[in-house]
């Protein structure tokens, strides 16, 4: 009998996830100012500490995920890293408001992708149900 994690489509998810965060956390080290600018400016110091702590958040995310023993801990940490990082979509979002529309559209579509992002990173943290 197979467990809930190691169901295939459930799996899947976990690995998507795993990579969407391993890429982005790569980014956060390595193009640190792009994301330096979305950090909502109501938070106490500079940009730079939170860009990088939510980079190695997201690295140390998509290990958990990668891994079926810590898989479960993955989802849950993913959901909230999720949620954590929603303010910066928000501000990005607000940032890019007087942009052109193709910016403007991948601004917006951010706000519901991170709800989806939620969802999938609670169903892996489930166990794929």
């Amino acid at each position: 009998m197979t467990t809930p994690v190691s169901r295939p489509r459930g799996r899947r998810t976990a690995l998507f996830l795993t990579a969407l965060l391993g890429a982005a956390g790569v980014g956060h080290v390595r193009r640190p100012e792009f994301f330096d600018r979305i950090v909502p400016p109501a938070l106490p110091g500079g940009p730079r500490p939170y860009t990088l702590a939510s980079g190695a958040a997201e690295l140390v995310t998509a290990g958990l995920l990668a891994l079926p023993a810590t898989r479960r801990l993955g989802g849950w940490a993913a959901a909230a890293l999720f949620v954590a990082v929603f303010p910066a979509n928000v501000q990005m979002a607000w940032d890019w408001r007087h942009r052109g529309a193709a910016a403007q559209s991948v601004s917006l579509g951010r706000l519901p992708l991170q709800g989806v992002l939620i969802a999938q990173a609670l169903r892996v943290a489930r166990g794929g149900r």
